[in-house]
């Protein structure tokens, strides 16, 4: 149920939203600007594209967002994440996806790039500035991005280069010492029928947690700087060459957690969480003659982590007379290879023939990873029960896959029409490790070899112009795998996961253009459900706290998602989403003994709403509210404790308000973020961790609290 405080802000949005509805029907009519989708095989306006996705659009980026995707993700139905880092990196989608990444094998349910650029698990440096748009594919998308899409996939687009030219720059400044400042320049080279544009923004913050012990309030501060460059090359009439290159250094500290679950730190030893990534992407779309379009992408991208924390959480006064110190970290090295080449037909499905699509793909991906843990534990009372801990494990993994996709489209009739697609997909990975264990070397070589195909087939009806009907049965996969060093000794391998869903869905405009909505109903069953397990080995040492993947025999995700866009009038636009989700596992006993097949699925909170309404005058001022509420749900694969609530969060709401003036060529704008300063969980834990009996307890980490800032832009041209 919702408390007072989420009361407050629903009643705020309602009553806002009001006041705005109210004056449109005697008020001039505005259309909403038409939406594409591009993430799928084929480019398709949102009313077309037969699949449950949504498109948050620049105006949308830049009204709701301040600097990072987290910001503006609630606002897509059935898209959750898992922190325990400083900036999201794990998504889930309709209860799929990854909540933590402590082993040394990549294997991703959800697909996110970057201008084409993989960086999926890697989902740090998505950060708003300059970017043009973000889509969001929900469900299985083994058709259109393979392995590493089971849950869906996440495509974010930076700005083009523009043929006039341009100079924009941006400065905000908030609370605890927030700062960013960016600037963005485009314009054409005639006499190379060309165009470019580079954009460099750098974000810092001290963050929002204070440890006393040390006496900082930067322990989990933000240093955060990205730039991106693209070159648009027209060498004929038929072809056009796109060069991207991003670069991300996001070197921010990581001291989330409190024995009392607060934002106070006790800890002596701060960690950190940093990503410095490299990547290139070149894009060439020719004609094939007869044949339709010819579309090759290449990309490249080096991705080095350093993550680390203190394990134990406090210092040595804090467990006196006890002696308790751990910390670890983990360093990565992670390159990604990819290659595609795609044929189109020249125009979409129509009475009078078929559409098509075909093509090739290959994803080569090596990691590194040097891991170390060091703690030390003295109990002066039972001598029996101390010891120290040095453990280092390093790992080399290597993985390719190779697929090939084709898709056709045709009409039935007038209204009625198809689509049919396939995509077989081959995954090889190695890997190798060296662990350190009390001076012992042991070696560990492991291989795997999956082959696997995905689809999908849909049905649609046109009820009318920009009204579309359609049902979509769709198969995705998601390669399997081994568990690395210490996690092996539970469990070895794990086997490959797949998923047929169901989605049956509607599309449309009415009110002349003015009104967009859409809804979805869908069903996933899964089978060999890939699960991320957490066991304590050793009751007073932390770094025995292990991650590894195991597989129920099978699960279920059910639910609904839509979404409503209605510009009201000329000045007003109002828009919400809602998205509920039921999940169940199968045949699982995370025991061995016990089945929890009653328990929901971990990070898959039933609903998901938001509110927005946004007010542009003729004369400048402008004014928006956010409101997002959230289920509680459970952080992780749940034991079998009769108490569910040692491992859920809390039920939340956020509201959000963004005021300013917009002029010609600058703008200033006043934003508070989480204004009525909610108390929220984005990350928990059930362990022990406080000596001398360790008993199991709730850990949580929670989000951030209220923060007020201006935000100054000036652009030229």
């Amino acid at each position: 149920m919702l408390n007072s405080q989420n009361h407050n802000s629903f009643k705020l949005a309602l009553a806002l939203a009001a006041a705005i509805t109210t004056p449109a029907l005697a008020a001039e009519r505005d259309v909403l600007e038409e939406v594409v989708v591009s993430a799928t095989l084929r480019q398709q306006s949102l009313v077309e594209s037969p699949v449950s996705v949504t498109v948050l659009d620049q105006q949308t980026l830049h009204d709701a967002g301040r600097q990072h995707f987290e910001d503006v993700l609630t606002a897509v139905p059935n898209l959750f994440y898992a922190s325990g880092t400083s900036r999201p990196r794990f998504f889930q989608i309709r209860g799929i996806g990854e909540r933590e990444e402590y082993q040394g094998a990549p294997n991703p349910s959800v697909g996110f790039l970057i201008d084409d650029i993989d960086f999926s698990g890697m989902g740090m440096p998505a950060t708003l500035f300059d970017v043009e748009r973000i889509e969001v594919l929900r469900g299985p998308q083994g058709l259109h991005y393979g392995a590493n899409a089971l849950g869906g996939l996440i495509v974010m687009r930076g700005r083009d280069p523009e043929d006039t030219f341009g100079f924009s720059a941006e400065a905000a400044y908030g609370e605890y010492n927030s700062s960013s400042i960016g600037a963005v320049a485009t314009g054409p080279v005639e006499s190379l029928n060309s165009a470019w544009r580079v954009a460099v923004q750098n974000f810092r913050s001290d963050g929002f947690r204070n440890d006393v012990y040390l006496g900082r309030d930067d322990t989990m501060d933000r240093d955060e700087l990205t730039a991106r460059a693209k070159w648009r090359w027209r060498p004929s009439e038929n072809t056009t060459v796109d060069l991207t290159w991003l670069h991300a250094d996001l070197d921010n500290g990581y001291d989330a957690w409190s024995i009392d679950n607060t934002r106070t730190s006790l800890a002596d030893r701060p960690g950190k969480d940093a990503q410095r990534s490299d990547g290139a992407a070149v894009r060439v779309d020719t004609s094939a003659g007869r044949l339709g379009r010819l579309t090759v992408t290449a990309t490249m991208s080096d991705s080095e982590t350093d993550y680390s924390f203190d394990s134990d959480w406090g210092n040595a006064d804090s467990w006196v007379p006890y002696t308790y110190d751990y910390f670890d970290r983990q360093q990565r090295d992670r390159r990604g290879r990819s290659l595609e080449a795609r044929i189109t037909s020249d125009s979409a499905a129509s009475a009078h023939g078929l559409a098509w699509v075909a093509g090739v793909y290959a994803l080569d991906v090596d990691e590194q990873l040097h891991s170390t843990s060091q703690g030390v534990y003295i109990d002066p009372f039972n001598p029996d029960w101390s010891g120290s801990t040095d453990k280092a494990l390093r790992s080399d993994y290597d993985a390719q896959n190779v697929a090939v996709y084709a898709q056709v489209e045709g009409p039935f009739s007038e209204r009625w029409g198809w689509s049919f697609g396939l995509r077989g997909e081959q995954h090889e990975a190695d890997y190798s490790d060296v662990l350190n264990d009390e001076g012992d070397l042991i070696g560990t070589n492991e291989s795997a070899r999956d082959t696997m195909w995905g689809g999908q087939a849909t049905l649609y009806f046109d009820q009318r112009e920009r009204l579309r009907w359609f049902a979509t049965v769709s198969r995705g996969y998601k390669a399997g795998g081994f568990n690395l060093g210490e996690d092996a000794i539970v469990k070895t391998r794990f086997l490959p996961e797949y998923l047929v869903g169901l989605d049956i869905g509607m599309k449309g405009e009415w009110l002349d253009g003015r009104l967009y909505a859409d809804a979805t109903a869908f069903y996933m069953k899964r089978t060999d459900v890939q699960i991320d397990v957490s066991r304590q080995l050793v009751a007073n040492d932390p770094s025995s706290y292990l991650f590894y993947k195991d597989n129920a025999s099978g699960g279920r995700n059910m639910g609904v998602e839509s979404s409503v866009r209605w510009r009201a009038t000329e000045q007003f636009e109002v828009g919400a989403s809602l998205g509920l989700l039921r999940t169940r596992y199968s045949g699982f006993r995370p025991d061995g003994v016990h089945d929890a097949s009653d328990r929901d699925q971990a990070h898959a909170p039933e609903y998901q709403a938001s509110v927005n309404a946004t007010w542009r005058h003729p004369l400048g001022w402008m004014a928006r509210v956010d409101v997002v509420a959230t289920d509680n749900y459970y952080f992780d694969v749940p034991d079998l404790d009769p108490d569910k609530n040692n491992y859920r969060s809390e039920a939340y709401s956020l509201t959000h308000l963004k005021a300013g003036y917009e002029a010609e060529r600058w703008a200033v704008y006043a934003w508070g973020r989480n204004v009525f300063d909610e108390d929220y969980y984005i990350r928990g834990f059930f362990f022990g961790n406080e000596p001398p009996d360790f008993n199991p307890t709730r850990y949580t980490q929670l989000g951030e609290p209220r923060q007020f800032g201006v935000t100054f832009r000036w652009e030229f041209k």
